[in-house]
């Protein structure tokens, strides 16, 4: 069968209005070099909706003050507000409670807390942490750091060369000295979703606890921590349609309570003295000083914009559009795709012959066309295929399948350029 043929039997899904959801989306209507932006690098970050936008400034311009600590009128409005979006996350992940909800500036802070927390306090000379080949930057330098320190072995999950994990391999390197795991849910170079349940329940028959980076799988596909039994998850406010500088971490409660306070300052004590001071309870006792609290309430207003669309329908149309770009771009003489896992989502990676991919990113910005370009922070991923970068395509709710086409002709005239 073609790939026409395959194309012609991909059908577009009906229960999902993308002009709809493209109106409230002002940058939607940007036009760069004079063309209409293509905006395709939403693994890197997405844009906001009206509504995400307007919350932000409704903080600062009828609520702004400080949390917590005020008796007055503006304090207990912009507490209420903070608060009730922790309740929304809390209900979107489906964690047992609130106070299981911690806010962080984004997934690197919430990696590096448990790092410098747990593991600082539960890793000993000669101990294991294993991770994947496939990580962030962030779930490998935290990891490092704290094995150098501890005189401790940092253990990788080979990836095969579709992309996957090695489970093979995972059950192998597994001993009675790894006392911590720290793996993606989604890779952002590859687009993989990893078996994160089958990696969550063999680590808990060996008794370690598990970290999931959920930065690329938060926007992507349902979360329900429960059901997962992930010890800890991270994920970034900018990935899920929400203001940048604002993250959580989740993680179960008595885990929390045996964790020292990752920093010292107002809000995280109880009381304190020269002589002692006691700490504040969960979760707030690792929230020191004035959080980013316009972030937060405007990231409570991303996580109803995306549960009133509904994450299954957001699925199912980046879906639609990732098989799409896949069957078309496969057509292009002398491009491969690096990530084919038969799991992933909307994360298009690739190479093309001869053309170096900052002269392809470069080139397609001046067709209105973004894209993200390098290494992607995970230069171990390009140094397993042997390759310095790739060109990366990632679809979010708002893009189209007439973007996808332009993409495509963009990389035609590319090649017809280059020679």
């Amino acid at each position: 069968m073609s790939s026409k043929e395959i194309i012609s039997m991909i059908s577009k899904p009906t229960l999902y209005d993308v002009e709809k959801i493209r109106s409230d989306f002002p940058i939607l209507q940007t036009k760069v070099h004079g063309k209409p932006l293509v905006y395709l690098d939403n693994a890197a970050t997405s844009q906001k909706p009206i509504t995400v936008i307007t919350k932000a400034q409704e903080y600062y311009s009828s609520m702004n003050s400080n949390i917590h600590r005020g008796v007055h009128a503006l304090s207990q409005v912009a507490t209420e507000a903070y608060e009730m979006a922790r309740i929304k996350i809390k209900n979107f992940i489906n964690s047992l409670g609130k106070n299981e909800i911690i806010f962080t500036s984004g997934t690197t802070e919430s990696i590096n807390l448990v790092a410098q927390t747990y593991c600082r306090a539960n890793i000993k000379e000669g101990d294991e942490v294993i991770i994947s080949e496939m990580e962030h930057h962030s779930n490998i330098v935290p990891w490092q750091m704290i094995c150098d320190e501890k005189n401790a072995k940092l253990k990788i999950i080979p990836i095969n060369d579709e992309g996957e994990i090695i489970f093979e391999e995972f059950e192998r390197i597994i001993t009675h000295r790894t006392k911590f795991i720290s793996v993606v849910y989604v890779s952002n170079s590859l687009g993989t979703i990893n078996p994160v349940k089958q990696i969550i329940k063999l680590a808990h028959q060996n008794n370690i606890p598990v970290l999931l980076d959920a930065a690329q799988a938060v926007n992507h596909i349902p979360i329900d921590v429960q059901e997962l039994d992930c010890d800890f998850l991270a994920f970034s406010g900018h990935k899920i349609y929400g203001p940048t500088g604002i993250g959580v971490l989740y993680g179960k409660i008595n885990l929390l309570d045996s964790m020292p306070p990752y920093q010292g300052g107002g809000d995280m004590i109880s009381k304190v003295t020269f002589e002692k001071t006691t700490f504040n309870e969960l979760p707030y006792k690792f929230e020191a000083g004035t959080p980013n609290i316009a972030g937060v309430i405007g990231l409570g207003e991303a996580i109803d914009y995306v549960t009133n669309i509904g994450i299954d329908n957001i699925a199912l149309h980046e879906k639609f559009l990732l098989d799409y770009a896949t069957e078309v771009i496969a057509d292009i003489p002398g491009l491969k795709i690096i990530g084919t896992a038969k799991e992933k989502v909307s994360v298009l990676s690739f190479v093309l012959d001869d053309i170096h991919p900052h002269d392809i990113g470069t080139f397609l910005d001046f067709e209105g066309v973004a894209i993200r370009t390098g290494h992607h922070c995970t230069q171990p991923v390009m140094d397993r295929y042997g390759i310095p970068a790739t060109s990366r395509a990632s679809f979010a709710m708002y893009n189209t399948k007439d973007e996808i086409d332009i993409l495509i002709k963009g990389l035609k005239k590319i090649i017809e350029v280059f020679g």
